[in-house]
C-alpha cells in the first residue's frame, strides 16, 4: 500500500475531495515527522507505537574491502506493533 492507496481510500469512505484527502493525509504525517524528530512517542490505540530510539557506536565492516568502518551513534524509529495488528491472521 502507497501514499496514493491511504488518500484514495480516505476519499472513499468519507466523500470528500481528493484534494483535500491528501492534505488531510499529509498533514498527519507532517505532524507524525515532526512529533518523532522531537524525540515524541506516538500511539495510536488499536494500531502500534512508534518512538525513537538511541542507537549505539559500532564498528562494522565494508563488505568489499574487509576494513573496519566506525559506525557513529544516531537515532532510529522503531514501531511496536499493537495487539489488534498482531492478531491479524
Amino acid at each position: 500500500m502507497i501514499k496514493l492507496d491511504i488518500i484514495n481510500e480516505v476519499v472513499n469512505k468519507t466523500g470528500i475531495t481528493k484534494t483535500k484527502a491528501e492534505m488531510a493525509v499529509e498533514t498527519v504525517f507532517e505532524s507524525m515527522k515532526k512529533a518523532l524528530s522531537q524525540g515524541d512517542r506516538i500511539e495510536l490505540r488499536g494500531f502500534g507505537v512508534f518512538n525513537v530510539r538511541p542507537r549505539k557506536t559500532g564498528i562494522g565492516r565494508n563488505p568489499r574491502t574487509g576494513a573496519e568502518v566506525s559506525i557513529p551513534p544516531g537515532k532510529a524509529v522503531r514501531f511496536k506493533p499493537g495487539k489488534e495488528l498482531q492478531s491479524i491472521d
